[in-house]
């Protein structure tokens, strides 16, 4: 008797649990933090580079629209992701002070933990092969000054195809299963030969999931809200090859999620984060990026930390 008690305890739990999370984590998985230091130019001029980023997140918190953790015997998630990344900076000019060039990107989910304390009955989370990202972008030539460069910028127009791996019976997933529009415009400023600060700032626009998630007991389709989402970083040049510096990241989503056309209101996702990083350049062809960021005032989605390491190579 007391065994049938507990497992119906469980069961309500698990229900109640799903529910919240039928409430909120809309947004696709976007660019926080992947990029910071020196990011309005690339470091080598023309031609193809590749750039690998390994990146773990821990989160003991997943908070609802409040910032309260959602209400589970435990909320921990952890996952690792490989990115990889081809660009190619053209000799196709634009004007007199641009260059035409091409961005192609591929996450791989290598590790997804979800501890809900139920066994997953409330959470249910796969990793596997994120959505492919593809964009044409505009890289204009560096302003020059007495001591060097003074100002570089970017615009990139980023498509988020729905390519990777997504079930409607989880409740995380490598893939959004929507087409989402991400473009950015990105600038570095030098005050300095040896002090910069850099910011990445995108817009995000999300179309229709026509397969929604098990949550969404009935709907034929959810659409994720537009959300804003910013990378910023300034760093000083300890040694010509060597800088530190401090680097965050911002999202906020501006508009709401639409079930079956219908707006729902208290799904709207936020966050912020600020931390340390260090960039070694070996060469003018070989950079190692390392960043932390600790996440502040979540909404919505995990409140967490993140560390990445980002080695970028141009042939």
């Amino acid at each position: 008797m007391k065994s049938h008690v507990v497992q119906k305890s469980v069961l309500l739990c698990s229900l109640s649990c799903i529910s919240v999370m039928a409430q909120a984590y809309d947004l696709p998985t976007v660019n926080l933090g992947m990029t910071s230091f020196l990011d309005g130019g690339l470091p080598a001029g023309t031609g193809w580079y590749a750039q690998t980023y390994f990146q773990n997140y821990d989160s003991d918190e997943l908070v609802d629209a409040q910032g309260n953790k959602l209400g589970l015997p435990k909320t921990d998630l952890n996952y690792q992701v490989l990115v990889e990344q081809i660009s190619y900076l053209s000799n196709v000019r634009l004007g007199d002070h641009a260059s035409l060039g091409m961005n192609f990107l591929i996450p791989f989910v290598s590790k997804m933990d979800m501890d809900d304390g139920l066994n997953q009955m409330a959470i249910k989370s796969q990793g596997g092969f994120g959505d492919i990202m593809i964009g044409p972008f505009v890289q204009f030539d560096p302003i020059m000054g007495a001591a060097g460069p003074k100002f570089v910028h970017r615009i990139e127009f980023q498509v988020n195809l729905p390519t990777g791996d997504y079930s409607s019976q989880k409740d995380i997933n490598p893939s959004n299963h929507a087409v989402s529009l991400n473009p950015y415009w990105a600038a570095t400023y030098w005050f300095n030969p040896k002090w910069t600060a850099s910011t990445r700032i995108h817009y995000l626009y999300n179309f229709k999931n026509d397969d929604p998630s098990y949550a969404f007991s009935g709907a034929d389709e959810i659409q994720a809200g537009q959300a804003l989402h910013a990378n910023f970083a300034t760093d000083y040049a300890v040694t010509p090859q060597f800088r530190l510096g401090l680097n965050g990241y911002w999202l906020k989503q501006i508009t709401d999620t639409e079930v079956d056309g219908e707006k729902v209101k208290g799904r709207k996702e936020k966050v912020w984060a600020i931390g340390p990083g260090a960039m070694y350049s070996f060469s003018p062809n070989n950079h190692v990026v390392a960043n932390a960021y600790f996440e502040q005032d979540a909404e919505n989605r995990p409140e967490g930390t993140r560390m990445q390491v980002r080695y970028i190579h141009h042939f």
